[in-house]
């Protein structure tokens, strides 16, 4: 049995030692930055319909934050290909936030399908670390799948309690969490949240 095992670990190395001389050089990153965005263009269709309803009723619930220009304030943490603008009602102004600049002509793509929405900006960040953008600038900060996959999730919401624009409204609190699907991401914590405003 040992031998076997040794055997099996001999050939995935093997086979990995592609990759990680790819890591090695340098060239593994910029290579999944270029090619990731096509990937999640392909599966966030087949997400969309299985959480169709469930997203309609969790973004839904944005109608209520528009301000005195009658627009939401909207920040998508991790926008990826723009998965969710669909399901975002009419009279938001999205601001997208991601780390892989490669998703931006797949925003433009979804902008362009979603002409119910405003697009203010792309801004190529880490969730760590929003500094581009001023605080309490968002009414909602939208994060689907990205939480499981960062280096500080409390950094992450700190700068997003940082971005939210002080609502007072009785019913909103500080880092709602409204959906998630604990089979999506590691370690059992939540794929999709929803911030609207604090107190």
């Amino acid at each position: 049995m040992d031998a076997l095992v040794r055997l099996l670990q001999l050939l995935v190395f093997l086979l990995t030692l592609p990759l990680h001389l790819m890591a090695l050089l340098g060239f593994w990153e910029p290579l999944c930055k270029t090619y990731f965005p096509y990937l999640m263009a392909v599966l966030t269709v087949k997400n969309n319909r299985m959480m169709e309803s469930k997203k309609r009723e969790l973004f839904s619930q944005i109608n209520g934050l528009a301000g005195t220009s009658g627009k939401v304030a909207l920040l998508e943490l991790g926008c990826g290909t723009g998965a969710n603008f669909c399901f975002y009602p009419a009279g938001c102004k999205i601001t997208c936030l991601d780390p892989n600049p490669h998703f931006e002509k797949f925003l433009t793509k979804s902008m362009a399908e979603n002409r119910h929405l405003e697009y203010e900006r792309f801004v190529v960040a880490f969730g760590e670390d929003m500094r581009q953008l001023a605080d309490g600038s968002m009414d909602a900060v939208v994060s689907t799948l990205v939480l499981c996959s960062v280096e500080s999730p409390k950094r992450v919401l700190q700068e997003v309690r940082r971005v939210l624009r002080p609502h007072h409204k009785g019913k909103f609190g500080r880092g709602v969490v409204l959906m998630g699907d604990r089979d999506l991401c590691p370690r059992g914590k939540r794929s999709c949240q929803i911030w609207m405003g604090h107190q």
